[in-house]
């Protein structure tokens, strides 16, 4: 798959209130957008394998990322290296991030 037009995909509800569309991925690489309510929260977690940086696409969310707090807005982003806990709470509605992972995440297309 060569190209992704959002027109076309749907969205894939997570619960309280968070939903992801995958834009499209390699072994290597993986972009995924994942929307939240407002006061929704990506719980803090670390990956194993997986690094990921999170450009924020609309809204705005509080950051915390290896323990360092941010107020992050449109066109800012984090990095967040495998096992570095990182979480976010959503500001807005539909705060939207646009999330990168190397290696691809497997466990996302099993769904």
């Amino acid at each position: 798959m060569h190209f992704y037009e959002d027109h076309t995909s749907t969205w894939t509800e997570l619960g309280d209130g968070i939903r992801r569309k995958i834009i499209g991925h390699t072994p290597q690489l993986m972009s995924v957008l994942v929307q939240f309510d407002k006061g929704a929260i990506g719980t803090p977690h670390a990956h194993e394998e997986h690094d990921q940086i999170a450009m924020v696409i609309s809204g705005s969310f509080s950051v915390e990322v290896g323990g360092e707090k941010r107020f992050l807005q449109t066109g800012d982003a984090f990095i967040a290296p495998h096992n570095c806990t990182h979480g976010v709470v959503a500001l807005e509605d539909k705060s939207t991030l646009l999330d990168q992972f190397s290696p691809c995440r497997d466990d996302y297309l099993a769904l």
